[in-house]
């Protein structure tokens, strides 16, 4: 049986490397439980290292993460462009950001998964136009 990828969003990151963000406790303990890497994709990456930049905290924890394969990015926007173009279309009203067209996207692509996140839009989202897409956010049951 295929183990249960972790897709990560922006926020669980942010959480986790600055000690001062409202969910770092909780973000750390599901850090302490996870053992496999965790998946994303390059536009969160980029919100990751603006949101450590604005609060005054380095990024380079979160490049030893991707350096010792704890973090990978494993996602190319360029060839999943009309999917993505689709997403932001269809969820204009919300907005959704390129990063969560990615994540919503990369659930498609990987059936067992969940999505980390501390986003309640991914409550909204739906992967192949109706699937629930399964997350692990602090919000969830």
């Amino acid at each position: 049986m295929a183990a249960v990828e972790l897709i990560t969003d922006t926020g669980p990151l942010v959480a986790f490397f600055n000690r001062g963000d409202q969910y770092h406790s909780w973000a750390k303990e599901q850090f302490d439980r996870i053992f496999s890497p965790l998946i994303t994709c390059e536009a969160v990456l980029s919100e990751v290292i603006f949101l450590l930049h604005d609060d005054g905290l380095s990024v380079e924890p979160l490049f030893q993460a991707i350096d010792r394969g704890k973090l990978i990015l494993r996602f190319s926007a360029e060839e999943h462009w009309q999917d993505i173009r689709r997403l932001i279309r269809k969820y204009e009203d919300l907005p959704m950001s390129l990063a969560d067209a990615c994540l919503v996207r990369m659930s498609e692509l990987t059936p067992k998964c969940q999505v980390f996140t501390l986003d309640r839009h991914f409550c909204v989202y739906r992967r192949n136009a109706r699937q629930l897409i399964p997350i692990l956010a602090p919000f969830a049951s």
